[in-house]
């Protein structure tokens, strides 16, 4: 492969389809960290968001290089030693909340499109996770990747449909104020966002020096935040009561779109949630794999894989009641915070002392 691909490409490529369909694909984290603040205080939010990846990813990179260790139990044991079982834990519990955002916001979006009774849909999607779980890592690996290229393909149509109807006029986004709040909202965004990183540190391996490494984290900051400004942007054409629906981007589809693409958008979606759920419980599963068994891949009988895939997914069907509003509001929030105490301040501070040394 060539070197600049590997370095450069590659990382923002894997960063962006764990994060990208499930983050973007509601809207709701949108509306919730950045538009609800205003089109101006959400561009603000955008842009505190983008330098603070920037530099968190570009830290965790370089730190990763330096220690050598490119999974995150060695990146947290290097980091905060006895205490890295902290962030497997929050993990989990993030895990369980975004699949139980994931879940509430399939049966909002069933029910509204299909007419499925409350929480059919959300039944549904929890035994489609479960079953797709149940045929192991290559099956997941193969939908995810084919899924995420389409819904890819649903977003950039949705664009379309929605800037090629509207007018944004541009006194809308110069007369309002910029308040602590958005820049609180942008911060707390990335806390909890950010915890992807250390997870998914095999796709930085072939990064070999400082510059490299602050580099491909500002791109990859770049690349997860253009959907954030573009959804903002499209949520700021509309009126302030798409951003009260649990699901905004539905929301906008049926002011701004024929039917047909309305209909296919949550069918897609719902896949896209359904490979999201599956991939985070089979990331548990894999752990857990490499814990017992460390020598083999797919270890685990599957009856056991289906029994720990219900487990969760009862906890996310409970979580999932609270509604998606809530969990994304006071859920996310609450994981934040916990990651900029576990991981983000130790990193800093770690960081800062590792090159003192050096």
């Amino acid at each position: 492969m060539n070197r600049f691909a590997a370095v450069y490409l590659i990382p923002p490529s894997v960063f962006a389809a764990v994060l990208i369909g499930g983050g973007y694909g509601t809207g709701r984290e949108v509306v919730e960290f950045f538009s609800r603040f205003g089109p101006t205080g959400g561009l603000a939010g955008i842009a505190i968001a983008t330098v603070l990846f920037a530099v968190i990813f570009g830290l965790t990179f370089d730190f990763a290089r330096r220690m050598g260790t490119y999974e995150y139990v060695g990146f947290f044991r290097a980091l905060i030693g006895k205490f890295w079982w902290a962030f497997e834990g929050l993990y989990v519990l993030l895990a369980l909340l975004v699949l139980g955002v994931l879940s509430a916001a399939a049966d909002t979006m069933l029910s509204a499109e299909f007419g499925f009774a409350t929480n059919t849909g959300l039944l549904l999607t929890l035994t489609l996770v479960a079953g797709l779980v149940f045929f192991g890592r290559v099956v997941v690996e193969t939908v995810l990747s084919f899924w995420t290229l389409g819904m890819y393909a649903l977003f950039g149509i949705y664009f379309f449909f929605v800037f090629g109807q509207t007018e944004l006029s541009i006194n809308t986004l110069t007369n309002a104020s910029i308040g602590v709040d958005a820049i609180t909202g942008g911060a707390l965004y990335v806390m909890y966002n950010v915890a992807i990183a250390p997870v998914l540190l095999f796709a930085t391996h072939p990064i070999e020096t400082e510059g490299e490494a602050y580099m491909t984290g500002l791109l990859t900051a770049i690349v997860l935040m253009i959907p954030a400004t573009l959804f903002h942007v499209s949520f700021s054409f509309s009126s302030t009561d798409v951003l009260n629906q649990p699901v905004p981007v539905y929301a906008m589809i049926d002011l701004y779109a024929p039917s047909w693409f309305r209909a296919l958008f949550v069918v897609a979606l719902l896949g896209t949630l359904i490979q999201t759920g599956a991939g985070f419980i089979h990331g548990f599963i894999e752990r857990l794999e490499r814990v017992l068994q460390p020598n083999q891949d797919d270890a685990m009988p599957r009856k056991y894989r289906v029994s720990i895939a219900m487990g969760a997914l009862a906890i996310s069907w409970m979580l999932a009641q609270f509604g998606i509003i809530a969990l994304i509001g006071q859920g996310y929030m609450a994981m934040g915070i916990a990651f900029a105490v576990i991981y983000v301040a130790p990193l800093f501070i770690r960081y800062t002392f590792l090159r003192h040394t050096l």
